[in-house]
């Protein structure tokens, strides 16, 4: 027999494949099929005979009773195609040669083995955890619910996700390889010996080949000043790091060396204190067992330095003050761990012998080295003791009182020599001198002379410089301008005190134009006209408004004013003046203008010189 579009069934053994994990095409000793029409190859069944009549065809049920009639051809037609009950069972076809006298020449059967049941679905089972990477997949298959089919199960056929279809001969196990990270879906049918197939079942087999990512908090950016808690917090993607117990994942740090600090879950945490440079180690294992703690075949795990200073720095003054120097204030800062900072620092001062608080000074902290220069001109003479407070890196501080050599650091003011600074006006002019206050001249010397302009001027103040010649006299004459205050200073030196001059005033007048516009008047007749301008150097803006008396006087009498003008923007004023009284005739008067000043007006009072009129 052979099979063409339907099963073939023959008396010779049937080779059926199976596709195993690894294996090849083995022979099976019977065939099923689940369809009931079988083909019969005649050349097997009955067989051939060169005499034969006749063949005669019997088929019987699994019981061995006949089914039917017996079926009859005439060579060369022969039985090719038989069906079957449709009730599963092996059936058995037999068929015989007869020669024209009826003489049996030759007999064969052939078992029909019909099966279409649907078999009991698999029971797949995955391991239920997450596998590693290298690990394995297991299909492991726990007994079928339901007594198996007539022609019993042949095996198994599993899709792996979109993978090809593998068959399985029946067994409890089948190694599935390598699977890819993930979660893999695996889904399996079982087949009856027929080829008939059961209601799917599905499995998942997820693996996880990632060792957890492990993040340490609490790890400074530099140094320490103290202990320090440190937390690795771990993650991880897929099996998770979700506490599960003893055996379950979990987070470790270890310190210096010495045995981690476990717990399970994602987070641990551990105190790590003491001067010094420490080695942390820290790592995770999760759910799958992935874990990168170094021992064999298992990544190294992460290396973190942790840099703790608990103690502070050490703090001196150098030991004496530099002679070219003497108000520079140094102090050293050492510190042998975290080294001294570059960025804070301080260095204060007191009266020595007090209880005042520590004024600070302006400090440059350079590393190692924390500068001061200390303004002693501006502190009255006396002892003053100084303090240093430094800082290491990790930002402990010390604070310092002595020096290198061990005595406190005390100096005694003044630190620069004392000079005198002398200075007069006369007129316009400036005059003074610059001397030791021990004697002798100081030469070439920068004085500052300060002019502070009184309220009104269009500038409030004004500083020029002139230096002292070699007999220490200096001089300086001022310009043109409104009245101001003049103080002359010495900024001193790094050798040379400060010293400053008696407040002086330099007073200027008003100065004021006037005409008449003639030098009679006819009493009765036509006005004479008195104008002028207040000259407003300086003083600009202040002028609009300036009251200006305008006075006058005759032999034998004082001044007296006779009208009050107002100045324009300019400084301008005008007016009309006519002579009406008889007594006027003949009498010679002088007409003068007369600013006295208000508030707002930078300058002092000040006449004009006086014009004439005779009266006829």
């Amino acid at each position: 027999m052979r099979r063409t579009r339907r099963s073939l069934v023959t008396l010779l053994a049937l080779s059926a494949l199976f596709a195993l994990a690894g294996g090849s095409a083995r022979a099976a000793a019977s065939e099923w099929q689940a369809d009931v029409a079988f083909t019969i190859d005649p050349v097997e069944v009955p067989g051939v005979a060169y005499s034969a009549r006749r063949a005669i065809y019997r088929l019987l049920d699994p019981q061995g009773q006949a089914i039917g009639n017996p079926m009859v051809t005439f060579p060369p037609d022969l039985l090719d195609l038989v069906e079957v009950p449709p009730v599963p069972g092996a059936y058995t076809l037999e068929g015989r040669l007869e020669d024209a006298a009826g003489n049996e020449l030759r007999r064969a059967t052939a078992t029909l083995r019909f099966d279409d049941a649907v078999p009991p679905p698999p029971a797949p089972r995955a391991p239920g955890r997450w596998l590693l990477g290298g690990e394995q997949a297991i299909l492991a298959f726990d007994p079928a619910t339901g007594a198996p089919p007539l022609s019993g199960i042949r095996g198994y056929e599993i899709a792996l996700g979109r993978a090809p279809v593998q068959i399985a001969a029946p067994t409890d196990r089948v190694a599935l390889g390598l699977l890819p990270e993930g979660v893999t879906q695996v889904r399996v049918v079982s087949l009856s010996g027929s080829g008939v197939r059961s209601e799917p079942r599905s499995v998942s087999f997820a693996v996880d080949a990632t060792v957890p990512t492990v993040s340490l908090q609490g790890l400074p950016a530099r140094w320490s000043a103290g202990p320090l808690e440190l937390t690795a917090t771990a993650r991880d993607s897929l099996s998770g790091m979700e506490a599960a117990g003893p055996g379950g994942p979990f987070t470790a740090i270890a310190v210096d060396g010495g045995p981690p600090t476990a717990a399970p879950g994602p987070i641990a945490s551990v105190w790590v204190g003491g001067s010094g440079v420490h080695r942390v180690r820290f790592y995770g294992r999760d759910a799958a067992g992935n874990v990168a703690d170094g021992s064999p075949g298992s990544p190294s795990p992460q290396v973190a330095a942790v840099r703790i200073d608990e103690e502070g720095p050490r703090v001196r003054f150098a030991v004496a003050q530099d002679p070219g120097e003497p108000e520079r204030i140094e102090a050293f800062v050492e510190d042998p761990l975290s080294g001294p900072s570059a960025v804070r620092g301080s260095i204060a001062v007191r009266p020595a012998g007090t209880r005042a608080h520590f004024e600070p000074l302006p400090t440059r902290v350079e590393p190692g080295r924390l500068l001061a220069d200390w303004d002693s001109d501006s502190y009255p003479p006396g002892k003053y003791e100084f303090l240093a407070t430094g800082f290491d890196v990790a930002g402990n501080s010390t604070t310092g009182a002595t020096r290198l050599h061990g005595g406190r650091m005390v100096l005694v003011n003044p630190l620069k020599a004392p000079v005198v600074l002398a200075s007069k006006l006369t007129g316009a002019r400036l005059f003074g001198s610059l001397r030791r206050a021990s004697g002798g001249p100081l030469g070439g010397q920068t004085i500052a002379v300060e002019e502070t302009f009184a309220a009104g001027a269009d500038r409030r103040r004004r500083t020029t410089y002139v230096h002292t010649a070699a007999d220490g006299g200096f001089t300086s004459t001022f310009g043109h301008g409104p009245s101001r205050d003049v103080r002359v200073s010495f900024a001193g030196t790094r050798l040379l005190g400060r010293a400053g001059g008696a407040p002086l005033h330099l007073g200027v007048a008003t100065k004021v134009r006037f005409r008449a516009s003639s030098s009679t008047a006819a009493v009765g007749g036509r006005p004479v006209v008195f104008s002028g301008r207040v000259v407003a150097t300086g003083a600009r803006g202040a002028v609009a408004g300036l009251p200006v008396d305008l006075q006058f006087r005759y032999p034998g009498a004082g001044w007296s004013a006779f009208r009050t003008v107002e100045a324009d923007a300019r400084g301008r004023f005008r007016y009309a003046y006519r002579f009406s009284d008889d007594d006027s005739r003949g009498v010679r008067f002088r007409f003068r203008a007369y600013v006295k000043g208000r508030e707002g007006w930078p300058y002092e009072p000040g006449t004009s010189r006086p014009s004439s009129v005779r009266g006829r």
